[in-house]
């Protein structure tokens, strides 16, 4: 008898309509709270936990975001892996408005967050290696699920992380288009690393919500990004409800 494989969704509030019916779990950690107590969605064959990236409501910039009592939380549920939903901006021409795309690199332009859980003398000092962020096997299914059901991912990309809450100036953007980066967002690092270090497989979905600044000259409204995001996050849903049977067959614990 194998025991369920355990999902954790971190994202927005349109991924609770996976389901209507959840429990919470307890989320005490020794970091502080997590943005909101975690959701237990029981679903067959995989267990799935939700955790509202920014709280719910929705109030926690980026910068203020508590990532590690997040990761510290959704591992102690039982997180298996962790699939990361974040809305992001295109700085290259395959990164369009509506896109999804499942990331493969990361750079850093954040400072003064808490990115790591080896900052004591209580904790044992470790050096993971971060040379490939997303490089284990839930990105691969992902992919896979994603071909099966004619759903359009872009295999691959860099992620510029951002300070927050405001969005980029063009010179940021150019700046980062220059170091290699095809992406803006504000929040896959420190989760990425966090998740590394307590050894959880991490992916993401980047959503691209509209175009970096300065790329095509346009100003950038919130209320344009919000209604950007709304037919894609169909999309991601649907991806998540195929990668469930992928999950179950192929992660399934002894």
């Amino acid at each position: 008898m194998s025991s369920p494989f355990t999902l954790a969704l971190l994202g927005g509030t349109g991924l609770t309509e996976l389901a209507d019916r959840f429990e919470t779990s307890v989320s005490d950690t020794p970091y502080g709270a997590p943005s909101s107590p975690v959701r237990v969605i029981q679903t067959e064959p995989v267990t799935l936990l939700f955790l509202p990236r920014h709280g719910n409501p929705h109030r926690l910039p980026p910068h203020r975001v508590n990532y590690r009592a997040n990761m510290w939380a959704l591992r102690k549920a039982g997180a298996d892996a962790v699939l990361a939903v974040s809305a992001v901006g295109g700085i290259t021409e395959a990164y369009a408005p509506g896109v999804l795309a499942a990331p493969d690199q990361l750079v850093d332009y954040s400072w003064g967050r808490e990115h790591t859980y080896c900052d004591s003398g209580d904790v044992n000092l470790v050096h993971v290696d971060f040379s490939y962020p997303y490089s284990g096997p839930l990105r691969k299914l992902l992919l896979t699920s994603a071909a099966s059901q004619e759903i359009d991912l872009v295999d691959g990309g860099c992620i510029g992380v951002f300070q927050g809450p405001r969005l980029e100036s063009a010179a940021e953007i150019e700046r980062s288009r220059r170091d290699g980066c095809d992406m803006a967002g504000m929040t896959s690092l420190p989760e990425a690393g966090l998740a590394r270090e307590l050894g959880l497989d991490y992916a993401g979905i980047a959503v691209v919500s509209n175009w970096g600044a300065g790329v095509h000259g346009e100003l950038i409204s919130e209320d344009n990004i919000a209604e950007t995001l709304r037919e894609p996050m169909t999309r991601v849903r649907a991806l998540v409800q195929s990668l469930i049977p992928a999950l179950a067959e192929n992660h399934q614990k002894p």
